[in-house]
This record gives C-alpha cells, structure tokens and sequence, in this order.
C-alpha cells in the first residue's frame, strides 16, 4: 500500500454472509422444508420475507459506535443471507475496518442466540452463493475520462486471472470453485469477463460509471471468506505496481 501511495487507492467491500441457527440451518429456514424458490428476498421488507433484521440493525450501529466506516446494509438474495459494505476507504484501511466488522458481527449474533457464516456457498442447489465483492479506484480513475483508467486496469486484471483466484478465498481457489460456477450472478471461475452492469462478470463496470466515464470497478470474483488483506493486496499488484 505504501508502494501505490501516490495512486492514492480507494477500497470498499461489499460483505455477504448468512445467519444459521443452531441446528446449522439458514436461520427462519422451515425445519423440514425448504422456503419458496429465490426472488422476492433480495432487498426485502416483511417478516415473509426476510429474518433477523434486528440482529443486522445491531450489528450496523455498533459499527458506527466503533469508529467504522460502515455504508450500508441489504437483505440479499438467498433469504437469511444479508450483506454489509465497509468503505470507501483508504488503503490497507478497509481491511482492518471489515475484519474488526466482522468480530462485531459474530459477537453481536451470538447474543441472539445466532451463529453467522462466511462460507461462500451455505446450502447446495439453486440457492445464491455468498461473495465479498470488492470495489476499487485510483485517483486516476476517479479523474475525468478516468474510464481509461478503468480499462487499462481490466486489461491488466485479466492477464493475472489465476493470481486472483488464488487470493480470493483462504483454500487457493477451491472455495470459490463451489460459488463462482456461472450461474447465480456469478462468472465461471476458469473464465475473466468484464462489463457494464453485468452482474456476471469478473469484474463490474457501474452503469453510472460508464456514463460519467469516471469512478471505480467492482470485481465480483473475492468469496465471502476472503482474506481482505489479500484480496486489496494483489489488486494494489496487479492495477497499481505492474507485477
């Protein structure tokens, strides 16, 4: 980080992750069933429709509490999955930020009698995986016409593919190999793509993005269990150093 300094890099992270209860099923899950096909979850409102709020609203003020730069939260798209975003932060920051996020989440889960986890992929079948997909600019990119920026950075993201793959989940891929099979909003794991709006691909150009032609990309690939100080490290490598 202090290499790429003057590229002056921009984080934020987007943290999936699913409450269990205490039988390891997905918390609010019918105990001899399964709940109604995905759908009407993703951003939910309605005791139908998603579980546990109280525990996600919770976990986001004792974030704020703590000094963390906590931005949002969603219901997402498997029901008893959620998410947090940490960000946009500087540098190496966003990683302590989301690991002391994540021991404030577990912590505050546990006194409702709640087990949360990372895995990226909880239940098998078609149920949405869970990712920690990680936003990321320069000052460059952030600059007017700064979509060239982004591009050249694609560029270099996709002849590193394997390199990333490899960082984005503590077993070197084989998590992710379970997650990232090309359904589910995912792009195969053994494949890079890019694109605008596309939900996908590797990597994510938002749709406000590409009409500003200035801002960040999102990479999609980083598993829930990711290490963030890998994942932020080999984007600072790959985009920032050139190696």
């Amino acid at each position: 980080m202090k290499a790429a300094a003057k590229h002056e890099p921009w984080f934020g992270i987007e943290q999936e992750y699913t409450l269990l209860d205490m039988d390891g099923r997905p918390f609010g899950w019918p105990k001899n069933g399964f709940p109604g096909p995905q759908g009407p979850y993703y951003c939910g409102v309605g005791a139908n429709k998603v579980t546990a709020r109280d525990i996600v609203e919770s976990h986001y003020r004792a974030c704020l509490y703590t000094g963390i730069n906590i931005s949002g939260t969603n219901a997402e798209v498997m029901p008893a999955q959620w998410e947090f975003q940490v960000g946009p932060s500087h540098g190496i920051d966003v990683a302590d930020e989301l690991w002391i996020a994540r021991f404030l989440l577990h912590r505050i889960a546990e006194e409702f009698g709640v087990c949360v986890t990372l895995d990226p992929k909880p239940m098998e079948g078609d149920w949405n995986g869970a990712g920690a997909h990680c936003n990321f600019s320069t000052k460059e990119m952030r600059e007017d016409n700064g979509i060239v920026h982004i591009e050249k950075a694609i560029d270099k993201l996709s002849k590193q593919h394997l390199r990333h793959i490899k960082a984005y989940d503590p077993k070197g891929g084989k998590d992710n190999e379970r997650r990232l099979t090309g359904r589910h909003e995912t792009s195969s794991i053994h494949d890079f793509s890019a694109g605008v709006a596309n939900r996908g691909a590797s990597i994510r150009i938002p749709r406000q993005t590409a009409e500003d032609k200035k801002g960040y990309l999102e990479d999609r690939r980083p598993a829930s269990n990711c290490d963030p100080y890998s994942v932020t490290e080999a984007l600072i490598r790959t985009v920032c150093l050139d190696e």
